[in-house]
């Protein structure tokens, strides 16, 4: 049932690739809510539609159309859920007349700036954007080790490290996941998104190309990491003898400021 925190009404999804979107539905039906979902043509998955009870397509560029399918549905609290590749919002769509006076007044062509103006363009529309964990509580893990084996000394100093890089890019909008051997930053994200950055050090799935290229441990946010699979995940870490932790965000040091040549503006 819905709990304090939300109502059973008035629910909407804006999806974009993975299985985010489906985590998202899943979790609110647990709680007695049907969300009405806004799927993007670009991103979401077809699969969409047998998860989905009210489902409305659109175009990555057709904010007014997204919004007005949202008041037909009586939509007032949305969530956003799913991966939207950066490259594509800047510089693949066609954006209809809202959307293309948000993006021209956009004091920085990035993720957090897009999102923030959207949630304003929604909240004068009478739609409050929602945290796209509120459904998934159980899937977000708290600060601690999470399989059977803690990071070792030198894997802690390179989690201290990495955390401090990761938090760095994260704020100047270049992306959320460094890969790092010996305290060096071996991989970044930059504008293709996490998966290739990933890919591109150690491969996917995760763990299994860990395995392969003999990397041994994973720090991930405390309560702001969603683990798919959380179980067979630390299943096959154990198996594989790899720590994963997760970092309480006050817990590593942390750069104070850019370094020379590193700010994006």
């Amino acid at each position: 049932m819905a709990n304090a925190e939300t109502s059973a009404v008035g629910w909407g999804l804006i999806a974009g690739n993975g299985r985010f979107p489906f985590l998202v539905l899943e979790g609110a039906r647990s709680q007695g809510i049907e969300m009405a979902v806004i799927a993007l043509k670009e991103e979401a998955a077809p699969e969409l539609e047998r998860s989905a009870k009210r489902l409305h397509w659109v175009s990555l560029g057709e904010l007014s159309k997204a919004i007005d399918l949202m008041h037909q549905e009586g939509v007032t609290q949305a969530v956003m859920a799913g991966q939207v590749k950066h490259n594509k919002i800047f510089s693949s769509i066609r954006p209809d007349w809202k959307l293309a006076k948000l993006l021209f007044s956009l004091p920085r062509k990035n993720t957090d700036t897009l999102i923030g103006a959207v949630a304003r363009v929604l909240e004068d529309e009478g739609i409050r954007l929602v945290d796209s964990t509120l459904f998934l509580k159980p899937l977000v893990p708290e600060a601690g080790v999470l399989t059977r084996r803690a990071p070792d000394a030198r894997e802690a100093a390179d989690i201290a490290y990495g955390l401090g890089v990761a938090r760095l890019i994260s704020s100047m909008d270049i992306g959320q996941t460094v890969v790092i051997s010996d305290r060096a930053c071996v991989a970044v994200e930059a504008m293709e998104g996490t998966d290739e950055t990933i890919a591109r050090a150690v491969g996917l799935p995760t763990i299994e190309h860990m395995k392969k290229a003999q990397a041994t441990a994973l720090a991930v946010d405390a309560g702001r990491t969603l683990l798919f699979d959380r179980t067979k995940l630390i299943e096959l870490a154990d198996a594989a003898g790899i720590a994963i932790q997760a970092v309480a965000p006050a817990s590593s040091a942390e750069p104070k400021e850019p370094s020379a040549g590193m700010n994006r503006e």
